[in-house]
């Protein structure tokens, strides 16, 4: 991570930290990076719900088109309709506003190239170099040479036509419950399902700017679970802000997420001969009961640090297909580039279609270890590392588990969170275990 850039683009508090000023700057220099010897390269917009994101688009756009770059305004867009659209359509470079899951004070900034893979960490590097550069010596170009702006709020609809080629059945036989984070997906994914031949209940597809994440979407699962049992529904699915990834409710109401939709896609897609390696990639924060699966499935799995793009330069490296993370980011890289949460609910219904069975009985493939998980606020998550009293608190923890179970101390790519998560057989000592670590992270690090 740089100054900059976090795991996922640029991040902030819209307006304190992530400022049009900066917006402005980021495109400027996040566009001269990205020409590269291109003259008039064209750059794709677009953004989730946020009230925010039409104040820092127009500010990143003015950087585009002040270096000459030609901007074409996405609307309201998944990052992964961005992503697939700036490949398809040749576009030079493509960028999402959008803090994700995340609060709707917050937003972010990513990039992507114009193969629709994210920036890799050279790019964002060179990018920060350019920001930090007291005087802007890069091109300002006048008359005709100025960037043209244009909207294309149509284009989202290629994105979703393309969605629909990926699966082979009919939706018809389902009542499927759409929590869509008031975010990016109100409006495209009850359509898609809907054409898809379901019978769909949507909630959460009613943004106003300001109730994006709020209470509903992928982090917030409790109003789906009581609607799926509510219209008696055979799943519910659940986006984020942006809808780069997904988590399912099955039939009882119970919780389905990335661990147990890796497992059941895997193991599909491995009878279907789909499976590159036979190997499905995640990260350490995968639940030690989903290695277990794995192995009695004859899956292989390759493990990386967490965050989706760590998982996708595993994949690229090692020419797999199928990898994700348990927090619901899940990766075809047969269909995208990026996560991609209505890809992988799309993905997931068809798989239960063909398999005809219920989710809660495709879940049974996975039996978990319990794990508790405590994010903790910091000042400063960077002290984090060497810090002797955090260090000497896990060990501890991990004595006291052994071979049974493991702790993860770790900090967010995104946030100014720490992370304590511990795994084992009993649920209570867990929470004993990891309110020991979180008391000595609070009294370092808060």
């Amino acid at each position: 991570m740089g100054k900059y850039f976090g795991t996922d683009g640029v991040r902030g508090i819209a307006n304190q930290e992530l400022t049009p000023e900066l917006a402005y700057r980021i495109g400027r220099c996040g566009g001269y990076v990205l020409a590269g010897e291109v003259k008039r390269p064209k750059v794709f917009i677009g953004m989730d719900t946020r009230v925010s994101g039409g104040m820092l688009e127009s500010a990143l756009a003015a950087g585009l088109l002040s270096i000459g770059a030609d901007v074409v305004r996405l609307g309201v867009i998944t990052t992964p309709g961005v992503a697939y659209l700036t490949r398809t359509l040749g576009a030079d470079a493509g960028v999402m506003i959008s803090a994700s899951h995340n609060p709707v004070a917050d937003n972010g900034i990513k990039f992507f190239g114009g193969d629709g893979y994210k920036l890799l960490d050279d790019k964002e590097l060179e990018i920060e170099r350019l920001l930090d550069l007291e005087h802007d010596h890069l091109p300002r170009p006048v008359g005709g040479d100025v960037g043209r702006l244009t909207d294309d709020a149509e284009a989202k609809w290629q994105y979703a036509t393309y969605l629909k080629t990926t699966v082979s059945s009919t939706f018809s036989s389902l009542k499927i419950v759409l929590d869509c984070a008031n975010g990016a997906a109100y409006e495209l994914a009850p359509r898609l399902f809907r054409e898809l031949g379901a019978e769909v209940i949507a909630i959460g597809d009613t943004p106003d700017g300001v109730n994006i994440n709020e209470g509903v979407g992928s982090t917030h699962p409790d109003h789906l679970k009581e609607a799926v049992l509510q219209h008696q529904a055979d799943l519910g699915l659940a986006f984020d802000g942006d809808a780069d990834r997904l988590i399912a409710i099955d039939e009882q109401g119970e919780e389905v997420d990335g661990d147990y939709i890796l497992t059941i896609l895997g193991d599909a897609m491995k009878k279907d001969g789909r499976l590159k390696n036979n190997t499905v990639v995640t990260t350490v924060m995968a639940n030690l009961g989903f290695f277990k699966a794995a192995k009695e499935l004859g899956l292989e799995t390759a493990q990386t640090a967490v965050g989706d793009r760590y998982v996708m330069e595993e994949m690229r490296r090692s020419g797999y297909n199928l990898g994700g993370e348990q927090s619901g980011h899940v990766i075809f890289l047969d269909y995208n580039t990026t996560g991609d949460g209505m890809l992988s609910a799309l993905q997931l219904v068809d798989t239960v279609i063909r398999s005809g069975q219920k989710l809660g009985e495709l879940k049974q493939k996975l039996q978990k270890f319990p794990q508790v998980l405590v994010n903790v606020r910091v000042a400063d998550k960077s002290k984090l590392k060497g810090n002797t009293a955090i260090e000497q608190a896990i060990r501890e923890v991990e004595t006291k588990l052994g071979e049974n179970g493991r702790v993860l101390v770790r900090p967010s790519g995104t946030e100014s969170l720490v992370r304590v998560m511990a795994e084992g057989p009993e649920i209570r000592e867990l929470e004993a275990f990891v309110e020991q670590i979180v008391q000595v992270v609070k009294v370092e690090l808060a």
